[in-house]
């Protein structure tokens, strides 16, 4: 009888207690309501424009509710305004593509800084300090991250099965190659140390030579198939910033199929960006004389030469080109962004080059 009554006391009370507790909870979280967000582009990218007739978010990347505009009339109601600072850094202070600081700015518009270039092609950003909330950028803690490409899953219809080694996923690849490296340049500066390098690296190898520092502009639908002959792409970057990790690695390494020889960032941002395995790092070794002999001797094994290409059979690399894309990616990062944020030091966020370690 006693062990009854305790049971049921007992029962009582974890009732009581479990009611107490519901009422305590807070009431479940309502769906996110569809975000419907106006972003107007001050000036175009470059002067290269797009069209925005009907909704682009919508029919080219499936993203809803996002509205882009070019027409500065829509000023006023933008809940966005996105300014690249390429044309912002080269505007006479009084012409169309400055900051519209004449402008009443309604309170809620933020104002968003873009540029995909690193910092020792940017200028002096303090002019720009305290005017802007959001950033899109290349790099990864950007409030907008816009890289110049990524790896996503394989379609299923290229997808290779797990018990495929890495050499017959490279197979195709590996197949008439007819030079062993390449590298596309136009801006050539005889002080940086990707000149460096490569001055160095041809001593011991040859390496093709293309684009306006040499005369021999390649056509874009040149371009891939030029550089896909070729066992190496040297993918230079012209400096070791934070993140910058351009369309040299993504579209005219990896794009193209050729084994990128990178020198930027160090090796670990490559690693966490881009496929493990997929690239020579310049600095993984003593001097260029040894990368050069290591270039040789992949190039010569056909089975070490395929190892590069094993990522191949679960990914495959996406490059952004679109404008329209990375704009619309600003609707996608926006519902998670902090309401209040103003950038007092875009100089300080953006930062300066880094040294490359070197070789002497």
């Amino acid at each position: 009888m006693h062990t009854s009554v305790s049971k049921l006391l007992t029962l009582f009370c974890l009732l009581s207690i479990s009611t107490y507790l519901l009422h305590l909870a807070p009431p479940p979280t309502p769906p996110p309501r569809p975000l419907n967000l106006s972003i107007l582009l001050w000036t175009w990218p470059f002067g290269r424009s797009y069209s925005l007739e009907g909704d682009p978010c919508r029919q080219m990347y499936n993203i809803t509710g996002c509205f882009l505009s070019d027409d500065r009339s829509a000023f006023a109601t933008a809940d966005v305004v996105v300014f690249h600072h390429h044309e912002l850094r080269w505007a006479p202070p009084s012409s169309s593509r400055s900051l519209p600081l004449h402008l009443p700015r309604p309170p809620s518009q933020r104002w968003a800084w873009m540029s995909l270039e690193p910092p020792v092609n940017s200028g002096d950003l303090r002019p720009f300090n305290g005017l802007f909330n959001l950033t899109v950028s290349y790099r990864r803690d950007a409030d907008v991250p816009i890289p110049y490409g990524r790896t996503v899953p394989r379609s299923a219809g290229g997808r290779r099965g797990d018990d495929d080694d890495d050499a017959a996923a490279a197979a195709p690849l590996v197949r008439n190659r007819s030079c062993l490296a390449s590298w596309v340049v136009s801006r050539y500066k005889p002080t940086q140390a990707r000149a460096e390098v490569f001055r160095r690296l041809r001593r011991r190898v040859p390496v093709e030579v293309y684009g306006r520092w040499v005369q021999k502009p390649l056509a874009e639908d040149r371009l891939l198939p030029t550089i896909a002959r070729c066992y190496f792409y040297l993918a230079l970057e012209n400096s070791n910033a934070t993140d910058y990790i351009s369309e040299k690695l993504w579209r005219n390494g990896l794009g193209a199929g050729a084994v990128p020889v990178v020198l930027g960032p160090s090796r670990a941002t490559y690693e966490a960006l881009a496929p493990r395995g997929s690239f020579i790092h310049v600095e993984d070794f003593g001097s260029v004389e040894a990368l050069a002999d290591h270039l040789r001797r992949v190039a010569s094994d056909g089975e070490e030469y395929g190892k590069y290409f094993g990522w191949r059979r679960t990914q495959e690399v996406k490059t952004y080109g679109d404008w329209r894309e990375r704009l619309c990616q600003i609707c996608v990062r926006y519902p998670g962004l902090p309401r209040h944020k103003v950038y007092h030091h875009l100089d300080a966020w953006l930062g300066g080059p880094s040294c490359f370690r070197f070789f002497y």
